[in-house]
């Protein structure tokens, strides 16, 4: 039986050349994504490799699985860096994680190159890669870091995401992508329209009139603490009142703001923390990170303290990210094994919140919705918030991710949170990239990466809400569903 599966495997490959092909059109496709935002690179990139995909005579899935490892292993290099703080404790696992991290998700791309068949083989893979990449995006609480259309951000075909959405966005670029893997002129030159099309499209929406800035002064601050300093004893005194001397400073905005756990300590046990921070703000408000405590758990949170060191609003963050934050189904293993490590309600990790909220900071400042480091790159989060905002506000710990692509890539997916929702983003991290995001996804001013500071910038205004802001992704499921259902009996009539 064994002999038998071998063989029945071997049969099925598709030869070394077919993969490690792929896999470099992985790699390239990956410089679409932040830093670099080589789209011009990426998208002939995606075209080869749709075509190797969809014209190969046998082993698509290994060629899709391979193509997708190279992708993966290329836009999320970054991952090393949380097992290089300790390097000599974690070190060895980084190589790990790269692996099984890459060919995990590419099994998602794998799957879709089921829909790779017939005479449309390469736009069938392109609608069930898309579907791949909705998937990637929600199954096992989700991961959608290096989305195939994020090659766009910062580019003008990314204002297509106030229409369709980040899903309409990467449906767009691989329908585009399987044109060009026809190898046909005419199929070739549709191509090229429909992303001349969305440059000028993004172009008309960049210029249209600008929303009224809203009265109100905000001030960013940015310790920079490196990770494997933030938590040291004499170290973290040192940035806490780095960070207090920034607030204090120059004229006094209307709220001041801090990064992701960046209180060293429980200011449910030691109010004077919070009392000198709310010095600090002068009368004013200060948003900082913190960490609450009740009982054995914890929460990762955001504290409005205001006069007298009173907390004025809060918010729980409630998407944490597994193995990181928390380990799945450790409190369901406590509760039926009395297994204590691995549970948050008893110390071991952080426990949820309710779910996003709304604060209402009055005045000039509005209502905000508060974000927590991952949560900002969850599109279906921010529009499960329980009323629309007047902006955005993302605090950061990115020390985590090095200085090469990770926070530059979380920032990316921060401003297409903004196209998508026409509102306003401010983004606060610890060590960068701390900025101010336009509603319509322009960076207006930011500080400089990896150095302290504070930016004083007023809060900028919002635009109605956009399409995908009142339909979400229903429209491009549909359109979706109704192009495969078109393939399908496309299919069974040339096969007639």
């Amino acid at each position: 039986m064994i002999g038998a599966g071998w063989r029945r495997a071997r049969a099925g490959w598709p030869g070394l050349r077919a993969v490690a092909g792929a896999a470099a059109c992985g790699v390239v496709v990956a410089s679409g994504q932040a830093p670099l935002g080589w789209w011009w690179a990426a998208l002939p990139a995606l075209a080869a490799f749709v075509h190797l995909v969809a014209g190969a005579a046998r082993g698509r899935g290994w060629i899709a699985w391979f193509g997708g490892a190279g992708y993966f292993a290329a836009a999320l290099a970054w991952i090393v860096e949380p097992f290089l703080i300790a390097p000599e404790i974690h070190g060895w696992m980084a190589p790990f994680a790269v692996v099984f991290l890459s060919f995990g998700l590419a099994l998602f791309w794998a799957l879709a190159a089921v829909a790779a068949r017939g005479r449309f083989a390469a736009l069938g893979f392109a609608l069930g890669l898309t579907v791949a990449e909705f998937a990637r995006a929600h199954v096992l609480t989700g991961f959608p870091w290096a989305m195939i259309g994020h090659v766009w951000i910062g580019h003008a075909p990314a204002q297509l995401a106030a229409m369709v959405g980040p899903f309409g966005l990467t449906l767009f670029t691989l329908v585009a992508a399987a044109l060009l893997a026809a190898r046909r002129l005419g199929l070739a030159v549709l191509a090229v329209a429909m992303v001349g099309a969305a440059f000028g499209f993004g172009a008309w929406r960049l210029a249209g009139p600008e929303p009224a800035p809203r009265a109100a002064l905000l001030r960013l601050v940015q310790p920079n603490a490196e990770q494997g300093l933030k938590w040291d004893p004499d170290q973290a005194r040192l940035f806490f009142e780095r960070q207090l001397s920034f607030t204090a400073a120059g004229a006094r905005p209307d709220l001041a703001i801090w990064p992701e756990t960046a209180v060293p300590y429980l200011i449910d046990e030691y109010p004077e923390v919070a009392r000198r921070i709310a010095e600090a703000g002068r009368g004013n408000p200060v948003a900082v990170g913190v960490q609450r405590v009740a009982g054995w758990q914890y929460w990762n949170s955001l504290a409005v303290i205001g006069q007298g060191g009173r907390i004025e609003a809060s918010y729980d963050k409630h998407h944490l990210v597994p193995f990181g934050e928390y380990i799945p189904f450790g409190d369901l293993l406590y509760d039926w094994f009395g297994l204590v490590a691995f549970a948050a309600q008893q110390g071991n990790g952080y426990s949820p919140g309710p779910g996003p909220a709304v604060l209402d900071l009055g005045g000039d400042l509005g209502k905000v919705l508060p974000l927590i480091c991952y949560e900002v790159i969850f599109p279906q989060d921010v529009r499960a918030a329980p009323e629309r905002a007047d902006w955005m506000l993302q605090i950061t710990n990115d020390a985590w991710f090095g200085t090469w692509s990770g926070p530059f890539q979380h920032m990316a997916q921060a401003r297409l949170r903004a196209i998508e929702q026409g509102l306003p983003l401010v983004r606060v991290a610890n060590t960068g990239v701390t900025a101010v995001v336009d509603a319509r996804g322009r960076v207006l001013d930011q500080l400089p990466f990896g150095e302290p500071g504070y930016l004083d910038a007023p809060l900028p205004g919002a635009l109605p809400p956009t399409v995908y802001a009142r339909w979400g992704d229903g429209p491009v499921i549909l359109l979706i569903g109704l192009l495969m259902a078109g393939l399908w009996v496309a299919g069974r009539r040339t096969s007639a």
